[in-house]
């Protein structure tokens, strides 16, 4: 998962959205001075998406990276 903080606008519709509570506040400031969201429990997310698809700005990209014991 991946937040741009050039986009980031910190509406913190993604963190109310997430059902495994992955992301949360950093203490960065995005470019409209506000606190952005970040990735901070990682290893809770399920692949959802639906961070990425209510973020309204097109912040969060979801990359689903494939597991070593994962079939071709």
């Amino acid at each position: 998962m991946a937040v741009s903080p050039g986009l980031c606008k910190g509406c913190g519709l993604c963190i109310e959205k997430c059902p495994s509570q992955v992301l949360d506040w950093s203490d960065r400031l995005g470019v409209y001075g506000t606190r952005i969201v970040e990735p901070k429990h990682m290893e809770r997310c399920t692949g959802c998406r639906l961070c990425q698809l209510f973020c309204p700005d097109n912040a969060i990209d979801v990359i689903r990276v494939k597991d070593d014991n994962e079939p071709d």
